[in-house]
């Protein structure tokens, strides 16, 4: 009895012993594959390579590098959302009733003012759909207004609302969370320096007043329109 109890044992800890390996590996792929998105996906957007693009295809095609973007971003994350669900890792925690309902609640909230905000920015250029500059980018105006002028990255803040709202909480849902925090802070940095390189002044005085990703409560920034510091 004694011996069939310690074979047991020894066959538990291997067992334990995999599935730890087993989750340490996954794991680790899903951080490179996150880093190698978050990589792929802020050289795109940088000024430099969408010059040597519009040296190599021209501003006719250029009116289109948005789209391409927005096509290259929804396929590289495919594979990423695959692998988080064949491999969601070790439940640490599920959040019990009522408070699993607030939570839900308060993701259903994010997920309506991510959708309103985004609306408001107009998505068929925000996606491409609609042809940018020659340039690559956007309008060559930005407007404040709405919820923009008490936090100056609101799509940023709403996603992250809803991803740490989740009631259900894997250890790789936990790693992916963090990556995607610091990526979103990272990609908001990266962002301001092209918009204020873009806008000059008028966007460093928004910075001054507005902030990053906390809001304020009240709008102390009035509506406003900047134009790109060239067509000024």
């Amino acid at each position: 009895m004694k011996a069939n109890s310690r074979e047991e044992e020894k066959k538990k800890e291997a067992r334990l012993e995999k599935g730890a390996g087993m989750f340490t590996k996954y794991t680790l792929i899903l951080a490179l594959y996150l880093a190698c998105f978050a990589s792929l996906h802020s050289l795109l957007a940088g000024t430099w390579i969408k010059r040597r693009a519009q040296r190599a295809f021209g501003g006719r095609a250029m009116r289109w590098y948005r789209l391409f973007f927005t096509i290259v971003a929804v396929v590289t994350a495919i594979p990423l959302l695959y692998l988080l669900y064949l491999f969601p890792g070790e439940v640490l925690y599920v959040v019990p009733s009522p408070w699993r309902w607030l939570m839900v609640a308060g993701q259903v909230a994010a997920a309506l003012a991510f959708s309103k905000t985004f609306m408001e920015t107009g998505p068929l250029q925000f996606l491409g759909i609609r042809p940018g500059n020659s340039e690559g980018e956007g309008a060559d105006e930005l407007i404040v207004q709405g919820v923009y002028c008490r936090v100056r990255h609101p799509l940023f803040l709403f996603a992250l609302i809803f991803l740490w709202l989740t009631p259900v909480m894997t250890e790789n849902l936990l790693v992916l969370y963090l990556l995607a925090t610091v990526y979103f802070h990272l990609g908001s940095i990266h962002e301001e320096r092209m918009l204020a390189e873009k806008f000059g002044e008028a966007y460093r005085d928004y910075q001054r007043w507005v902030p990053r990703i906390v809001p304020r409560l009240r709008c102390r920034y009035p509506e406003t329109k900047f134009e790109a510091a060239g067509d000024r």
